[in-house]
């Protein structure tokens, strides 16, 4: 028997880059089946710490829009728990943050990240641009006829939302492919 998959669309904010004094304050995830979203998460989080300057710029989040939000402790097991339920993990810039900034923050609080597949959007979207770099997501979107509005980037659920949108016509373009998975098809 053969199901479509169910793909975590995942995005992160930060208190800074990929450093280990520096913390997730928002995560979304959207859970899809094909193109269409099913479920979502969203969740800011209290850092117990500074927001530095750059990240604020980026993505507009202060210490103060943090005050009673639950700490990272108590939200990552939820995130692994969403995570436990798709096939496959999508996220622009995965593989040189979101992904290694997941792990490190489990392993700060004792947890391993869920082992999933991931593909990175970025990365493996280098046929968006004409000189083959890593597309900004702006680029992706372009390159795809998403409408992107750079005012409402660097929040999670809107990045992850325009991300998907790019994945969903790469993969019927030919850009993407889904990890290899026992039972699963990639259309009904």
């Amino acid at each position: 028997m053969t199901h479509l998959p169910i793909i975590a669309g995942l995005d992160l904010e930060t208190t800074g880059k990929f450093e280990a004094d520096h913390r997730i304050i928002e995560v979304y995830i959207g859970l899809y089946r094909a193109s269409t979203k099913i479920w979502s998460y969203e969740q800011r989080i209290d850092p117990q710490r500074s927001i530095s300057a750059d990240a604020q710029r980026v993505h507009g989040i202060a210490a103060g829009d943090l005050i009673g939000m639950p700490i990272w402790d108590s939200v990552a097991p939820t995130i692994n728990q969403i995570l436990k339920r798709a096939d496959f993990v999508v996220a622009h810039n995965g593989d040189g943050f979101d992904r290694p900034f997941l792990e490190m923050e489990m392993n700060r609080i004792g947890l391993s990240l869920t082992e999933k597949s991931w593909i990175d959007s970025m990365v493996d979207g280098v046929w968006a641009t004409a000189d083959g770099k890593k597309p900004r997501l702006g680029e992706l979107a372009f390159a795809c006829g998403v409408d992107y509005d750079p005012a409402k980037a660097h929040a999670a659920a809107y990045d992850v939302d325009i991300m998907m949108d790019c994945f969903s016509k790469g993969l019927d373009w030919g850009f993407y492919s889904i990890p290899e998975m026992e039972g699963v098809k990639l259309a009904a």
